[in-house]
């Protein structure tokens, strides 16, 4: 079943569509940063793209954009993932790899290209779901783990499997050309936003990294060490890339038994 936009799990624990953020109070035409409550942490966006995160700041800025209780406009600058698709982009059959996609038009550096929607699990559902699965079976749930600055970790669920959208038929690649951001629009739910990292020619397939490595540190030893105890149970990778680790990426939390 195709849905634009996140749905709430079989557990029913999280209503993604909740509108829980209060509103900014502009009532100009387009937010300003430090003035609009949306844009405190800092400019989100210029000209469509996604502003770059400073080489100094050794973690990503959180991103909001203003919501449906805001008073700026649709025209507001600081509302581009809830505007959804705006490339048009092919499913594809590839030659190892099954169902890819694709973008038939050019895509600039730092643009949003489309979200990873499905539907949003607590962790005992989606670890319920991945322990069902067979080797034949294609896994399509993602865990995106944020870091806090108090030392907290939050934790988002995704599972395009049964309801989602076009994000489900993305393929990893080692060098991918697009990277995930959560980005937060009503709630503290997040749309997980995928972003251009390098200009996009038409015709070229759409990728990404499946353990959300761009931008982030090389694997440590002791990460790699447990990788390779764990290969006999992960995928091949088929990216084709001059880095290309030779398998998929692999977490294990969700394999685990309480």
């Amino acid at each position: 079943q195709y849905s634009p936009d996140n749905v709430a799990g079989a557990d029913g624990d999280i209503d993604p569509t909740e509108i829980t953020f209060p509103g900014c109070s502009c009532l100009t035409s387009s937010c300003v940063v430090h003035v609009c409550s949306c844009l405190r942490h800092g400019e989100n966006y210029n000209s469509l793209c996604l502003k770059p995160t400073d080489i100094e700041e050794e973690y990503a800025r959180p991103v909001f954009e203003c919501n449906a209780m805001c008073q700026c406009g649709e025209s507001c600058q600081n509302r581009v993932v809830q505007k959804g698709l705006q490339f048009r982009l092919e499913v594809f059959k590839t030659e190892k790899k099954g169902w890819g996609l694709r973008t038939l038009e050019f895509i600039a550096k730092g643009r949003f290209v489309c979200e990873y929607a499905g539907e949003v699990l607590g962790f005992n559902e989606a670890r319920r779901r991945i322990q069902a699965q067979t080797s034949k079976d294609s896994n399509y749930i993602i865990a995106v783990r944020e870091h806090l600055h108090n030392g907290q970790i939050m934790e988002t669920f995704v599972d395009p499997t049964y309801i989602g959208n076009v994000g489900r038929f993305l393929n990893h690649s080692c060098e991918p050309n697009l990277f995930m951001v959560p980005v937060r629009v009503d709630s503290m739910v997040p749309k997980l936003a995928l972003f251009a990292a390098t200009d996009i020619s038409a015709g070229e397939e759409l990728s990404y990294d499946y353990s959300g490595r761009f931008h982030n540190s090389p694997v440590t030893n002791r990460e790699q060490k447990s990788l390779e105890e764990d290969n006999r149970l992960r995928k091949p990778c088929y990216c084709g890339s001059r880095t290309c680790a030779s398998f998929l990426p692999w977490d294990s939390s969700l394999f685990s038994t309480p």
